[in-house]
């Protein structure tokens, strides 16, 4: 009987967006919120690449090239930056480096806030694969970020989060093989993907 493999290792990008933040007027909250919900969700060991970054949109393209295509990040998520405001350019700047769009994610987090608040209709989220690496606009407060991720389980009926089809689209783009604890959230994979669960 062949012993199972240990977890991977999973390098992941996480990139707080925010003219204010960046120069220190007010403390951010998006890298430690991100940071936070995936240590608690993912089992794999993780290497973070953490961009506290302005709404410029050059700079935030370039900070996904660089995350990608130099890092090797394996899942980049951002926070911030998506509303209709003339500063919030972050879903242009993550769809000038896409090599595919996502649309799934985007829809699937708009529903989820729409339980919160009528104005989650304004959020401009989107999801992209670069390469070897998904790429993920999530919304600025830490509350909506746990939301949008892990859904509403005890909701009538139940909203999926997000993140639940996050390991599986790794898998499909030649990714590592991303492990969750199910009382955080469920990974969903259909059973010829499923990998037995490592010794230990």
């Amino acid at each position: 009987m062949t012993e199972a493999a240990p977890f991977d290792r999973v390098r992941i990008g996480v990139v707080s967006i925010s003219d204010r933040a960046s120069t220190g007027v007010y403390e951010d909250k998006g890298i430690p919120a991100l940071k936070d919900w995936l240590t608690r969700a993912l089992r794999n060991p993780v290497e973070w690449e953490t961009r506290l970054i302005p709404d410029e949109q050059a700079t935030i393209s370039a900070t996904l090239i660089d995350l990608v295509d130099s890092a090797k990040c394996d899942l980049v998520l951002t926070t911030g930056g998506t509303g209709p405001s003339p500063r919030d350019v972050t879903p242009e700047a993550t769809l000038a480096v896409a090599h595919k769009e996502m649309p799934g994610f985007g829809e699937q987090m708009r529903q989820i806030s729409l339980r919160f608040v009528p104005t989650a209709i304004l959020s401009r989220q989107v999801a992209v694969i670069r390469g070897q690496s998904l790429i993920i606009n999530l919304p600025g407060q830490p509350k909506s970020i746990a939301e949008t991720l892990e859904g509403l389980p005890l909701a009538q009926p139940p909203v999926h989060g997000i993140f639940a089809a996050v390991p599986y689209c790794i898998d499909l783009i030649g990714g590592p093989y991303l492990e969750t604890d199910d009382a955080v959230c469920k990974a969903f994979r259909p059973k010829s993907a499923q990998r037995p669960p490592p010794r230990g």
